[in-house]
């Protein structure tokens, strides 16, 4: 067992190399950041007062938002504070050409790797409790519906009062004992939810799959649907996202997110699928409020989860500065959005931040953030594209060291993706986007991929396998070097 978990550890750490991940932070730019926290000037505004909490992983110390919510006469009042992570990067320094060489932190199973030196992300920048801190401090109105009627952004000093994780809170909401502010947390979430439903958004309620470091140095994969207190909280950074692209989009300068519909031949494919997995889908309602119906616990639904996935594709970053593009529009949020709420781990957040506070208060937007505009969406593309394949490999690494001591096990498992078509339907597409599990396809033949649910893996099988059946699958061999699993269809 010590013998495995030393190569995993080192397979995992090659990682870094083989991806050409960034490493430690040079010199010059770990100077920069001493200096601009220790010559740091707190905002003059002071919204001390503010009772905000923060809401994340148990383990996280990069903090980026807090929230505080309040009853407005029918409607609500939500302070949301943003780290103020541009008063600790001055344009043009080693230490901003450095955050833009990264993009955004990479997560690792054996660590982090931060956009921005742990003297700013986890201590004087992040907004951890009982600290002073500057923020971006977004102040919403909202109606009964929990429709935003105004908005304002403003630098802020600000002072969270508890880091709180998402397990405790659901359990506080879930057991009558929940603060006030966590309780209007989940009414407003819950009709947020509701105004997404009916504007044509969507999202996966699909399991995600984390590595979890173990303490004996081993790691497992867990795979759970998130909690409701997860979307509650998301709503509202999706509500500011949203209001950030507004901002943007009276002002005539600024970066969205954006992802064109789901084309019709696409659409037509997964209508085929739902109706051969046992749960049509005929277009009558939205493809949004269709998937929220879906029980990832199902077989049968979570392949059609899976097969969703197709449909969520084509996302880039849309900069423009005096004119506003044609199609500003997110498709799966169905409306149009910015990137803000997270600018200790991404990039693009600190332009965003810093262009909505101009406009949001009628000064001039800074010249650094609109000439950044034009580089942002090639360096972000490419990181996006370096941190999911990081996520990948990392999984396929430890899902190869799970299985390494059940070679010739057999397992129940369900096929996600199908190499013939379900029943009545028309052949599955493979919507994770994997080869394999492991980036490598297993012979010639027909194959299909499965999810096995203890220990938590995928990977590819051969064999003819319909989407949404269980099967029974064999363990053939499985190596931690070269992130290889192969399975073998029983019976």
């Amino acid at each position: 067992m010590l013998q495995q978990q030393n190569q995993l550890a080192q397979a995992l750490k090659a990682l870094r190399t083989t991806l050409e991940l960034p490493g430690p932070f040079p010199e010059d730019v770990l100077r920069d950041a001493e200096a601009a926290v220790a010559g740091h000037h707190l905002p003059d505004l002071d919204l001390t007062h503010v009772e905000f909490v923060t809401i994340d992983p148990a383990s996280s110390t990069d903090l980026d938002q807090a929230l505080y919510l309040d009853r407005a006469g029918e409607g609500y009042k939500v302070f949301y504070a943003i780290a103020d992570v541009p008063s600790f990067v001055a344009p043009g320094s080693a230490l901003d050409a450095e955050t833009r060489r990264r993009g955004q932190t990479f997560y690792t199973p054996d660590g982090r790797i931060p956009l921005h030196p742990e003297v700013i992300s986890e201590a004087a920048g992040s907004l951890l409790a009982g600290q002073l801190c500057a923020a971006f401090v977004w102040e919403f109105e909202l109606d009964a519906a929990a429709e935003v009627s105004s908005v304002l952004v403003r630098r802020a000093r600000v002072r969270s009062r508890a880091k709180l994780s998402y397990h405790g809170v659901q359990a506080e909401l879930d057991g009558g004992t929940a603060d006030p502010v966590l309780q209007l947390l989940k009414e407003v979430g819950g009709k947020r939810v509701e105004l997404e439903r009916l504007r044509g958004g969507a999202s996966l309620n699909m399991p995600e799959q984390e590595i979890e470091q173990l303490p004996d140095g081993g790691y497992r994969i867990v795979a759970a649907p998130p909690l409701p207190v997860e979307d509650w909280n998301a709503q509202i950074s999706l509500m500011t996202g949203m209001a950030a692209a507004e901002l943007m989009l009276r002002g005539k300068v600024g970066i969205l997110r954006t992802m064109p519909a789901p084309d019709e031949s696409s659409l037509r494919h997964f209508r085929r699928q739902t109706g051969a997995l046992g749960k049509p889908w005929d277009g009558q309602v939205s493809y949004g409020e269709y998937l929220r119906t879906l029980d990832p616990t199902d077989p049968r639904q979570l392949a059609i989860l899976h097969s969703a996935g197709m449909l969520f594709r084509g996302a880039g970053y849309t900069p423009f500065d005096g004119a506003v593009p044609e199609d500003a529009v997110q498709s799966a949020i169905g409306a149009a959005y910015a990137h803000s709420t997270a600018p200790l781990r991404r990039l693009i957040d600190r332009f965003v931040l810093v262009i909505c506070e101009a406009l949001s208060n009628g000064t001039e937007v800074p010249g650094w953030a609109r000439e950044a505009l034009p580089s942002l969406p090639a360096i972000m593309a490419a990181s996006d594209q370096l941190a999911a394949r990081l996520e990948r490999l990392a999984l396929d690494t430890v899902e190869a060291a799970l299985l390494i001591n059940h070679v010739g096990q057999e397992f129940d498992a369900v096929v996600i993706s199908g190499s013939k078509p379900a029943k009545g339907g028309a052949a599955a597409a493979n919507g994770n986007g994997k080869a394999n599990g492991n980036g490598k396809a297993n012979g010639t033949g027909p194959s299909g991929i499965v999810q096995i649910a203890e220990p938590a893996v995928t990977a590819r099988c051969p064999g003819e396998l319909e989407s949404g059946t269980q099967v029974r699958v064999r363990v053939v061999s499985s190596d931690i070097v070269s992130r290889e699993v192969r399975l073998e269809l029983v019976g």
